[in-house]
């Protein structure tokens, strides 16, 4: 295993603004980290570590950079009278679960200030080290909307050790999200991304969904897989080493393009539909909307 590098920082901001263009269901997020030791070789997480002069490759594993004063910030930022308590993602570019939480414990600090704040969240990780948190979660569950999700795009673990060799096994996070839902915490999956020729059939598909619907897990979403320019530089060549028989098929699909051609993105979300109708799976994230919250509180406070 390559050695890893933690490379200390400070931010001036921490809740992130979305662009409007985005298409997106939040617009705010948190990121603790940059760089990511789960070493997915798909993420289009690496493009940023360019910003950073650092390379999309194996630097983006292996140097990871924290920032140490993210929570401060954020508690700055939350008391602000301009802050209106929108929802915030997280997860959503680097995991913030990732191995160096473990010592940094930014992301359980971030919790903690928007339990403090009754600030709605919704977290999506890879990891298991999630389970940690499970107390903070239960209390914002007390007092704001939060839901958890995992990404399991495939329960095949000689692709997961060969695509995303720095992540714990599928059926793993699904044990994991099943304390959550058992808790009572409103928990999804994202099927993401499913790689074409390798976890697009349905007895893919379908595997996970089954699995999370044992779990007891509430909703699952799908994603195909896209390879944006900033990280194609790292994913065709390691594609033509890994897996040569896909290079035809990725190059006809992709080309220079970022996003699977639409008619294969339209079949496959309705057969994915069809399987996660056949689990009783749901759709969506939040049970309530930020405004309906707001609504209740102002209400509340009229009262």
């Amino acid at each position: 295993m390559p050695r890893v590098s933690y490379l200390e920082d400070t931010c001036k901001t921490a809740l992130n603004r979305v662009p409007d263009e985005a298409r997106v269901p939040f617009r705010w997020t948190v990121n603790p980290y940059r760089g990511c030791t789960h070493a997915c070789h798909y993420c289009f997480a690496r493009a940023f570590h360019t910003y950073l002069d650092l390379g999309v490759g194996e630097d983006f594993s292996t140097k990871i950079v924290v920032k140490t004063n993210l929570v401060e910030v954020l508690r700055r930022e939350l008391s602000a009278p301009r802050w209106d308590g929108e929802p915030v993602a997280m997860g959503t570019a680097t995991d913030p679960y990732q191995q160096c939480e473990g010592r940094f414990r930014l992301t359980r600090g971030v919790l903690e200030a928007f339990a403090d704040h009754g600030n709605p969240v919704s977290m999506l990780t890879k990891s298991t080290m999630i389970v940690r948190d499970l107390d903070v979660f239960l209390r914002l569950a007390e007092v704001t909307d939060v839901s958890v999700s995992m990404s399991v795009g495939t329960l095949d673990e000689e692709v997961r050790r060969v695509v995303e060799p720095g992540t714990p096994p599928g059926r793993r996070r699904l044990e994991i999200l099943a304390r959550f839902a058992e808790a009572g915490i409103r928990t999804g999956i994202l099927v993401a991304p499913v790689l074409p020729g390798l976890t697009d059939d349905d007895e893919h598909m379908a595997d996970v969904l089954a699995a999370a619907a044992e779990a007891g897990i509430g909703w699952a979403s799908v994603i195909p897989l896209h390879v944006r320019p900033g990280i194609r530089d790292h994913f065709v060549p390691w594609l033509a080493r890994t897996y040569p028989e896909l290079v035809p098929r990725y190059d006809a699909m992709y080309g220079k393009r970022a996003y699977a051609p639409k008619a294969y993105a339209e079949d496959l979300a309705t057969r994915f539909a069809r399987l996660r109708d056949e689990q009783g799976l749901g759709t969506g994230s939040f049970r309530r909307s930020h405004q309906t919250r707001r609504r209740t509180e102002q209400l509340a406070l009229a009262v």
